[in-house]
């Protein structure tokens, strides 16, 4: 990072002090749960990681220095993996949730796929709300659906994408029963989640920020950077 783009001592100092501010929330929030699923609990903890991420950050672009937080994320659910070092078939699992969230939509849409392919038989089994879905779902790929929801009537929800390593690929026919059943965790190669959890977690940092920012005192920046400018012209000489 340029010198330009590198945060004031005084950021760093109030990244800290936003820090021990959550500390506190925190062990508040604990101290005065009223259950195991306390949101309050949640919500302290939560803001806790973002201070601690966002001093972190500003902590070692300012001074190249790095605290002992670590912040735990979806990778951590993982054990390390134990699956072949040259797998010779991989397992690709996918999951993507959706709220149904303009029915009428869904309907007209599956209403029109059905009338395009209306062989005569006189059913219309875009009537109900699972019949569109099995149509439309019949229609159109997945894939497809998923990179435009909105056209279906459809809200994304959470999705998630597991890479399984295999020594074989499966006999044909073996797993289409149960496809999700007798996955080994120590065999996943890698996945990738999308959830609104994670935009919960930026829009953290982006509020922890946006208070560093409204508590920094303009003229005690200024009395460290000349103080900074100083020490760097002592030394020169």
């Amino acid at each position: 990072m340029s010198d330009a783009a590198q945060p004031t001592a005084a950021e760093v100092r109030a990244a800290a002090e936003a820090v021990k501010t959550a500390l506190d929330r925190h062990l508040a929030a604990v101290e005065a749960r009223s259950g195991e699923d306390d949101p309050a609990v949640y919500e302290a903890f939560n803001q806790l990681a973002a201070a601690a991420e966002v001093y972190d950050e500003l902590l070692y672009d300012r001074y190249d220095e790095v605290t002992p937080f670590e912040i735990p994320g979806s990778d951590d659910s993982l054990p390390p993996y134990t699956g072949p070092e040259e797998p010779n078939a991989v397992s690709v699992l996918i999951r993507r949730d959706y709220a149904v969230a303009e029915p009428q939509r869904l309907l007209a849409q599956a209403q029109r796929v059905e009338a395009a392919v209306d062989d005569g038989t006189g059913t219309e089994a875009s009537a109900t709300i699972h019949g569109a879905l099995g149509i439309l779902f019949d229609e159109f790929e997945a894939d497809e659906i998923a990179s435009r929801p909105k056209e279906f009537g459809l809200e994304e929800g959470d999705s998630t994408l597991w890479v399984t390593a295999a020594d074989e690929t499966a006999e044909p026919g073996a797993w289409l029963e149960a496809p999700f059943e007798g996955v080994d965790p120590q065999r996943v190669v890698c996945r990738f989640d999308v959830s609104a959890v994670f935009d919960d977690e930026i829009n953290d940092i982006d509020e922890v920020e946006d208070e560093i920012e409204d508590e920094l005192d303009p003229d005690l920046d200024a009395d460290l950077d000349e103080d900074e400018d100083l020490e760097a012209l002592e030394a020169d000489r």
